[in-house]
Parts: C-alpha cells; structure tokens; sequence
C-alpha cells in the first residue's frame, strides 16, 4: 500500500481524499494556489505545499510543477480528483514515467476513454447501444450540415474531449446548426484546447442516468447501481439521486449489465461511471464514460456503503476488490443537492445541517474567502431514507437548517425545487429546470425564508 499520496486538487473533494487517506493510515501531501492558502484542505494535509498563484493553468493545472512537488517529497502516488488534471491522459502518463502512480486508470485508458468519439466508436463495435450520429469528426459547417441532415432534426453538437456541459449546443434545424456549431468548437477550444466536434441525435427530453463502475487490474469489475441526474442547468447537474425512481427492474438490470460490458470491453482499471440517456420507452444509449470519481459519488456510497475513493486507491494500488456483483445491495434512496455561489465574498457565519441521515462534503467555514477564480460549487448536501419520500423530506429539514451568510448561494433554489410536483412523483427528465426554472427562481426571490 502507498505510504505518501499528493493530491492535485481542492476544496471539499481534496478534503474528502485527504480524510480517507488518513483512515488508512497513508500520509497526505496536498498542492495549492495561493487563493487557497487558508482553506481547510490546506490545514489538514499531512503536508501542504504551495505551488503557484490562483490562476489555475499556472498551479492546478500545471502537471510538471506537480510532479516535482511528487517527487521532492517522496509521494508514491498522485490522487488528481474531479476537474483539473484528472482525465489528462498526458499527465497520467508522465506520472507512469516518473514512477508515480496515477490513481486513476491507466493513462492509455484515460486518452481512449476520455474522447468521446473514440468510446462511442469502440463500443459501436461491441454491440453496445449508442445514439445515432457522425462516424468521425466534423471539420466543417457544410460536413455539419451534411451529417444533419442524414441523422434528422434535431441534433446535439458534442466537442469530444473534456465535459462538465461544455462544448454542447442543440440545433432543431439547418438555420440554427452553423451557429451552434461553431460556439461548440469556440467554447471546446477554451475549456480544453481541443475544437474537436462530433453530431449526435438528439434525443428529446430523456433521462441521464450513470451507472457507478468499479474495476480492478485483475479483470475483476462490478456496477453500485445508477445514479439519475436529469436536473441540469446548462449541461451543470444540480442535484441527483440513487436508485433512479420509476426504472424498471428490467432496464435496471440490463443498464448494469451493460455498464459492466463497456469497463470490460475498454479494459477498465478504476473507479468510474458509463453514462446513458434513456427515452420516454426506457431505451437507453452510451453517450460516454467518466474516467475518474465523480462529484456525485456519495449517494452511491450512502446506498451501498462502499468507500469508492478508498476503493479507488486500493485498485490503484494493485488489489483485487475485494467484493462481487452479489456483494454489492442497494439499500434505501438518497438525494444530493448542490450547493453553488453566486457571488464571492467572506463567509460571515455558516452553520452546516446535521442529523440522522445527513451528510455535508464541503471545506466551507466562517470566515472563509469565496475567489472568482474556481468552481462555484461550495457544498453538496446528501440525504438519505428508508423511502424516496423520506430522503426528499430530510433534504427539506437540512436545506432549512443550512445558515450561510455573506456569499449568495442558490440554497433556496434547491430548496424550492424539492417541494416541485413533478420531482416529488419522481417522472422529471432533462427538460425539467427548462421547465420549472423560472418558476423556482422566482420563488426563491419571493420568499423571505423556508416557509
């Protein structure tokens, strides 16, 4: 097992691995900008090295500064977290070939897997069901056109590297395509070098729903259910849930069946999540897999009581898991809400919910400086029940109990959103917040507090 572990990260998810390795007794070196000086990340890691200024590409996202911070203080291995560097397939190799373990998968896995394009190509050849769309590239508008026109109105065009939303624009007709295609490869060229754009069919309104993989380096893999996280702002999810409501057993079972023939077929090593849409009829279709942890990890982790960043680092380190597809019980529902900033400033007082069935990831605290320079997000608030119902109300009792002042949050918005007919009946899908978002927001504005 590892002795020392750098994390190349942040905020609550650098918190959140900075805790686990300290339950398995492994020492913790954390990397920050001078933004994040005072963070709690900062003070809890065994060790704390500062690395550069707040612009990320000059320390988060500097890779070589990283590395010799690695090996200067002797890590046996690089934890990269979500975002930044964590589906940088040439930052993992250069970790490889320093003799720093990427905890992640391998870094050939990380460039197959991590171009969209590419992942639907190969699992098209292994049978797995994939939306209709372009067999290559896109270089052009008129080859838009062209490709548009062959699949039918309307289309999603899709940058190919990175994700978190970015990069995707919806066109219903040839008049809207030209523009979309190229504020595509605009915002794909700045979020992630790379313009590279390919069309899919647009399927109307589906539900997105990730299956939670886990996969050693002995062939050995198994899925922890689905998440269901359609509630989205601009491709950004605002809140998830597992199990996925009104999923039949049937698709249930293929869903997962499947997840675990595409970890296979890519020769998967890691955590990570294959990530479906899935119509009105219950088909359902690879759009991409995850190379990493993701944000929304801990509902699963609540419903299965699997430590998936421990996980994580025992496969990393070259274990077998230590469970089988019979193992693994989803017990009881969970729901998580993010927490996001909607302006900067001190946190001047924040009191965090508590309780029987809640849980906080976050390294918020009073006094705390929210910078303009990273991620919005300043907590994720999960709660859990016996019953959907119940994880539902408990996350009404943890949102009302939720004080933090000094920083605009959307704290009100999401609590308003859980009171919405549709998301209490469980039968929303992406188009939700299309739907309802005015209307939450106006809400929120309207009320004076959670009454």
């Amino acid at each position: 097992m590892f002795k020392r572990v750098l994390i190349a990260n942040r905020g609550e998810i650098a918190l959140r691995i900075i805790r686990c390795l300290r339950d398995m007794n492994i020492e913790s070196v954390l990397v920050y900008s001078t933004a994040d000086r005072k963070s709690i990340p900062v003070m809890t890691a065994t060790q704390s090295i500062c690395i550069g200024p707040a612009k990320a590409s000059e320390s988060y996202l500097d890779g070589d500064k990283i590395l010799d911070v690695a090996v200067k203080t002797g890590c046996d291995a690089i934890h990269p977290g979500y975002g930044f560097l964590s589906e940088n397939a040439e930052f993992a190799r250069k970790c490889e070939e320093r003799g720093i373990v990427f905890i992640g998968p391998s870094w050939q896995l990380v460039e197959k897997m991590g171009d969209k394009q590419t992942a639907r190509e190969l699992m098209k050849r292994h049978g797995i069901p994939i939306v209709p769309g372009s067999d290559g590239l896109i270089d052009s508008v008129d080859k838009a056109k062209e490709e548009a026109a062959k699949i039918g109105y309307p289309v999603l065009i899709k940058a190919t590297a990175g994700g978190g939303g970015k990069g995707m624009r919806q066109a219903f007709n040839e008049e809207e395509l030209t523009a979309a295609y190229e504020t595509a490869r605009t915002e794909a060229r700045n979020a992630f070098g790379n313009d590279a754009v390919y069309i899919e069919k647009l399927i109307v309104n589906p539900r997105h729903i990730e299956l939670q993989i886990l996969a050693d380096k002995h062939g050995n893999v198994v899925h922890l259910g689905e998440r269901n996280c359609s509630i989205q702002r601009k491709h950004q999810k605002l809140l998830e849930e597992a199990p996925a409501w009104g999923l039949s057993a049937q698709s249930r079972k293929a869903m997962g069946e499947t997840a675990v023939r595409a970890a296979v077929i890519s020769g998967y090593d890691s955590v990570g999540t294959i990530e479906f849409v899935v119509d009105a009829e219950e088909h359902f279709y690879f759009i991409e897999m995850n190379t990493r942890i993701q944000v929304e990890h801990p509902v699963t982790e609540v419903c299965t009581d699997v430590d998936l960043v421990k996980q994580q680092i025992y496969v990393a380190a070259g274990k077998k898991l230590g469970m089988v597809q019979d193992d693994i019980s989803v017990r009881g529902y969970a729901v998580e809400c993010r927490i996001n900033a909607r302006s900067v400033g001190k946190v001047e007082l924040l009191h965090f919910p508590a309780g029987l069935g809640v849980r906080v990831e976050s390294s918020l605290y009073t006094g705390y400086e929210v910078s303009p320079f990273y991620d919005s997000m300043l907590a994720k608030i999960i709660t859990s029940g016996r019953t959907r119902l119940e994880a539902i109300r408990r996350m009404r009792r943890a949102l009302e109990e939720l004080v933090l002042e000094g920083v605009e949050t959307n704290a009100k918005e999401m609590y308003m959103l859980t009171y919405q007919e549709e998301f209490v009946l469980g039968s929303y899908d992406t188009s939700f917040w299309g739907r309802y978002g005015e209307k939450i927001v106006r809400q929120a504005e309207d009320s004076n507090g959670y009454s």
